[in-house]
């Protein structure tokens, strides 16, 4: 069957062409997923080294301070 691409409004996607992308959402939502946790253990480990703990104490003490 010929698809007629002129009777199509500019910017319709035509499902039919995509093909089945069931799970996709699924496969995305992993992947996101796994780079937040990544991400997390990230900052855990920047945030808990002596030099940041330093930092982020004197910051607090400063604050409280006033």
């Amino acid at each position: 069957m010929e698809h007629d691409a002129e009777l199509k409004m500019p910017g319709h996607i035509d499902v039919d062409i995509l093909g089945d992308e069931e799970g996709s959402t699924t496969a995305e939502f992993a992947i996101v997923t796994l780079a937040a946790v990544a991400f997390a253990g990230l900052l855990v480990s920047i945030l808990s080294s002596g030099d940041v703990r330093g930092m982020l104490m004197a910051l607090i003490r400063q604050a409280l301070s006033f």
